[in-house]
């Protein structure tokens, strides 16, 4: 049923689910309308995108889709409040989409359990009012701004690591983008991901409810959004400020719009793989994987294991008989390695092992393994002692 201006009516359960937001001045029921027939797009169902999901559907959002291929894994508890213990091992958005349901079961919600590419983002995000970054790393947030500069749609931003958090709003009322305030993606392993780095549980629950309340803003027209500022969160020293973001007349993508369509952005963020078959050189890591390495050993091979990984993670769990070098300590430590030895490095899961790679293939090496998929794939096929994080 819809009102004489096509909004969708409430219904009786709806009056009184609603009813906080039925009396506040700047909602109503004309704002509560407005709410049931927006769509809104997730694209992640972890640390961020949890509070948002939950915030958003009991908000009354008339219809929320879910972007995520994982899996819940018991490391993820610490901090995405979408899932349970009883969870673990569920797909994500299955886990996600019993939450949402009992949060509110009168939400439209429809899962898409995929990892998004640029292969299927902009199909995806065409049928959505405003499109939710809750994603953790640079090639997807990359994809997600230009899918929606593209189709013109806003980005509601929100990053985190360790003790801190970002927000924003791309792409919204000719506001800047992502672009705008990134041009370049930092160099591969530069940055820690959460599990490189660690995340303070309670940081994703206040960015993520972050991303949700400006996105009720959005669909209500409601107050001053973060378009055009950058929200910066410090909880440890409880510290909130803002600064300005302009939009760039050269950015690529909203500015010159030169970027008419998605690329490979792995390969744009530094982290794609050999297997096009690249000519061996400086920009070519050989990879080694987990079994070959175990072989090598098993058969007493002269191999240096390098870790490249922090203190913290090296705490946490260490393949027997590495060598703990953080890649920040590598240029110091460079001179005290023998380029005549076998060398393999490993990190998490390879990106910063391969940037250390490519370090000492400058500095002359050439006996130089990266390990394929790190200590998380050595865990899983060759050692499941070793403790995954």
């Amino acid at each position: 049923m819809r009102d004489s201006r096509g909004a969708p009516a409430l219904t009786s359960e709806e009056l009184v689910r609603y009813s906080r937001h039925l009396i506040l001045p700047g909602v109503g029921s004309d704002g509560q309308r407005r709410l049931k027939q927006a769509r809104v797009l997730l694209i992640g169902a972890g640390g961020l995108g949890s509070p948002t999901a939950l915030y958003l559907a009991a908000a009354g959002i008339g219809h929320l889709g879910i972007v995520d291929g994982d899996v819940v894994d018991r490391t993820n508890l610490q901090r995405q409040i979408l899932h349970g213990t009883g969870d673990i091992g569920r797909r994500k958005t299955e886990s996600a989409g019993d939450r949402i349901t009992d949060i509110n079961p009168n939400v439209d919600l429809s899962t898409f359990d995929t990892v998004l590419t640029s292969a299927n983002a902009l199909e995806i995000l065409a049928d959505y009012d405003i499109v939710v970054d809750g994603t953790d790393n640079f090639q997807t947030r990359y994809l997600v701004n230009d899918a929606c500069v593209i189709l013109g749609k806003p980005n509601v931003y929100g990053s985190i690591i360790r003790f801190e958090g970002q927000a924003s709003v791309f792409g919204h009322d000719g506001g800047p983008c992502y672009r705008c305030l990134f041009p370049e993606p930092p160099p591969a392993g530069m940055v820690p991901s959460c599990a490189e780095g660690g995340v303070f549980g309670v940081v994703p629950g206040i960015v993520g409810s972050i991303q949700a309340t400006e996105t009720i803003k959005l669909v209500l027209g409601a107050g001053d959004s973060l378009s055009g500022r950058l929200l910066l969160i410090d909880v440890l020293r409880m510290r909130f400020r803002t600064i300005q973001i302009r939009r760039d007349p050269a950015c690529p993508a909203c500015g010159t719009r030169e970027i008419t369509e998605l690329i490979d952005y792995d390969a744009f963020c530094g982290v794609a793989s050999n297997a096009g078959g690249a000519a061996e050189g400086i920009d070519f890591v050989r990879e080694i994987t987990p079994s070959e390495l175990a072989t090598r050993r098993d058969r007493g091979d002269d191999l240096v294991l390098l870790d490249v990984r922090e203190p913290g993670e090296w705490a946490v769990a260490r393949i027997a008989g590495a060598q703990l070098v953080p890649l920040g300590t590598l240029q110091d430590a460079a001179p005290t390695l023998d380029p005549a030895r076998d060398m393999v490095i490993h990190c998490h899961h390879g990106i910063r092992s391969a940037a250390a790679v490519r370090y000492l293939q400058s500095q002359g090496f050439t006996r130089l393994w990266n390990l394929a998929g790190g200590i998380a794939r050595w865990s899983a096929e060759v050692d499941e002692s070793i403790p995954q994080y």
